[in-house]
């Protein structure tokens, strides 16, 4: 099994602008040490960590991890889309055996249609030619522009963060739906199951998250839907181990074939892991 999305981080770093100061849950040290008990008690073998600061030092930072932390299969890292010298740092990272792709913030970019511009679409051409990921980090309202997005850059593989993280806690699901089926039908994109807890609020129950879990496994299919457990934001709503046994039940329907899909066989086409140890 693989959990397709959780993070590493330090804030000592001073690169996570976003980290909210002095939060009991989010404002400290995560290293693999803190994840190993769950990972056993789970039986969640590998994990792809994702970045969640703005810099080429902590996709370093998280290399440097990953090489002595058999657990990790990738690391999803970052670049400056906005420099297009930034290539042969791009070319560098590819040739960690463990670096599989990028992640800008367009969920923190205050511009909307910051990923139309033309100074960023090198980055997208670059991310296809080397055979990297393109993890896709946004909210409901940029649907439309990664629907452009990837209809400009069909060869790009590219991952849905978050299932676009609707806004559960508003019950809105509509708009989020239609586009959610939009991209599953005109591109190829994948889509982590992940994320939910965070976006249905503290009360969250299993049958707030029902109706999105099962449109996009409808809509995009199990060998298109990776879990993560986007920890360790995942503890601010529970446990790794509470959303891991949430989206079991959430996929209980699903056949064993399915279900090894969506806990790991998708994860492993998409970010090129191959045959794990």
């Amino acid at each position: 099994m693989i959990d397709a999305h959780q993070h590493y981080w330090n804030p000592a770093r001073g690169d996570y602008g976003w980290m909210p100061k002095d939060d009991p849950v989010l404002s400290r040290t995560y290293g693999p040490s803190d994840l190993a008990p769950s990972l056993e008690t789970t039986g969640v073998q590998k994990t792809i960590v994702v970045q969640a600061a703005p810099s080429i030092e902590e996709t370093e930072y998280l290399l440097g991890i990953a090489d002595v932390t058999p657990t990790v299969a990738g690391v999803v890292g970052w670049i400056d889309f906005e420099d297009e010298g930034q290539r042969f740092q791009l070319e560098r990272l590819a040739k960690h055996p463990k670096f599989k792709g990028v992640r800008p913030m367009i969920q923190d970019i205050p511009d909307t249609d910051w990923m139309l511009r033309d100074d960023v679409q090198w980055a997208y051409e670059a991310i296809a030619d080397l055979g990297l990921v393109f993890d896709a980090l946004g909210f409901p309202q940029h649907i439309g522009n990664f629907l452009s997005v990837l209809a400009m850059h069909p060869k790009m593989t590219v991952v849905l963060d978050h299932c676009l993280k609707p806004r559960i806690a508003e019950g809105e699901f509509d708009a989020w739906s239609e586009g959610m089926s939009a991209l599953a039908t005109e591109t190829q994109a994948f889509c982590k199951l992940s994320g939910l807890m965070t976006e249905a609020g503290p009360d969250w129950t299993l049958d707030q998250l029902r109706p999105y879990t099962e449109h996009v496994l409808d809509c995009f299919g199990p060998g298109r839907v990776m879990w993560g457990s986007d920890w360790p934001v995942c503890r601010l709503r529970a446990e790794y181990t509470d959303w891991f046994e949430a989206a079991s039940t959430l996929t209980s329907s699903l056949t064993s074939q399915e279900r090894s899909q969506v806990f790991g066989g998708t994860a492993s086409v998409a970010y090129g892991l191959g045959p794990l140890d």
